[in-house]
């Protein structure tokens, strides 16, 4: 068996880092609800540790509000013009019922038999994928010529961007996460995607296709504003594209070190749905669930009592590391069951877009570990640059060779 490499977790919320296992570790023996200053200053947090608090919290919308709030706690002024993209129309950013509302307009789009419908195009992407990967030879950057472009593709196709604008679209949403951009430049991306988004809605008011925000006017168009439907493109973008390519290049990365493991994956069909919810729970990409919350009352949570108007934030990956809910939950196990995991989140505001992600993946990893049976790391692991400051946890780039 050859040893994993320590991967550095995600970081607490306005912590620089980086963590390890162990700090994760260290926490959750602090009890299940532990009370810690951000290192951006401002208000101290509560942070929620242990898988069944955290299920909790993100099971009681109202205690523990989703809604936008500004820096004083009040509820945002949503015909504030600086929070059309990604404040008004995206989910996250509501609680029941204008939450329910949206909720309900969306879910029809992400039915299973829709994603056996997309099954085939998945498939189809993939395989032209590796195909140019083969083509060129070996080395080859896994995220930049599979992990990135198949689920950015993917998430084109199911919003109906237009192939001639893909490769900008790809680039502008690359941008939307890396924390690392000064204020100034993450407007400037942010008002340019927003530019397009519109565009790409008004295209889709006069003339409704068949991909989703198409069906969404076609079905719901009296009942969205354009600055909703422009939230909810966003939402899907980020929610389905950023966390499906990191998934796939962090996986990979686990996989190259257990061999084992990866054969499982590459060998036994049967074995692929379980092995994927394993790696959901082992890497826990979107390492929080969405926003701070805010308690809208004084409540007892793990024996602590909670004040009205104090953030919340609940770790999915501290909890999916719990020893309280698999054994041994540092170690992976892509034979394991870890149904129950909470790496798309839990209760209302659990991720519309799983179902999606999991096809990809599950198509993705065993065509990949089969095409390239010899697929290894190009680079010292200690080479690697993780992305620790971004709200999707992920590598840069991967090198491999074959």
């Amino acid at each position: 068996m050859t040893e994993i490499p320590t991967f550095p977790l995600p970081p607490l919320f306005g912590d620089p880092g980086p963590y390890d296992a162990e700090d994760y570790r260290r926490l959750r023996a602090d009890g299940p609800v532990v009370r810690l200053p951000l290192a951006t200053g401002g208000p101290d947090v509560w942070l929620v540790t242990q898988y069944a608090e955290v299920r909790k919290v993100l099971s009681d919308p109202a205690h523990f509000s989703n809604a936008a709030r500004g820096p004083d706690g009040r509820l945002a002024d949503r015909s504030d013009e600086s929070l059309k993209g990604f404040v008004i129309g995206n989910p996250l950013m509501y609680d029941p019922p204008e939450h329910t509302r949206l909720r309900r307009l969306l879910t029809g789009q992400f039915t299973v038999a829709r994603m056996r419908h997309l099954r085939p195009r998945i498939e189809q992407i993939v395989t032209e994928h590796l195909d140019a990967m083969e083509a060129a030879g070996p080395p080859a950057d896994l995220v930049q010529a599979f992990s990135l472009p198949v689920p950015s593709l993917v998430i084109c196709e199911l919003l109906g961007v237009p192939y001639a604008d893909r490769e900008d679209f790809q680039r502008r949403s690359n941008r939307l996460l890396d924390m690392t951009l000064d204020r100034e430049a993450h407007a400037a991306n942010t008002a340019e995607m927003n530019a397009y988004m519109y565009g790409l809605i008004a295209r889709e008011r006069a003339e409704p296709g068949d991909e989703l925000l198409g069906l969404l006017v076609r079905e719901h168009g009296d009942d969205l504003t354009d600055d909703e439907l422009l939230g909810i493109g966003n939402t899907l973008l980020v929610a389905g594209h950023e966390t499906t390519a990191n998934m796939l290049s962090l996986g990979t990365l686990l996989l190259l070190h257990r061999p084992d493991q990866a054969a499982v994956i590459r060998d036994e069909p049967d074995a692929v749905t379980p092995a994927v919810e394993e790696l959901l729970r082992y890497l826990t990409v979107a390492h929080r669930a969405g926003p701070p919350r805010h308690a809208t009352e004084d409540i007892t949570l793990g024996g602590r009592q909670i004040k009205a108007g104090d953030l919340v934030i609940p770790s999915l990956l501290a909890a999916n590391r719990d020893e309280a809910f698999v054994k041994e939950p540092d170690e992976l196990d892509v034979t394991r069951d870890a149904a129950g995991h909470i790496a798309f989140g839990h209760g209302v505001h659990h991720c519309l877009g799983a179902p999606l992600a999991r096809l990809e993946m599950q198509v993705a990893f065993p065509a990949l570990l089969r095409r390239f049976p010899g697929l290894k790391l190009g680079v010292p692991f200690e080479s690697l640059r993780f992305r620790l400051q971004s709200t999707v946890y992920g590598v840069e780039s991967l090198p491999v060779t074959w």
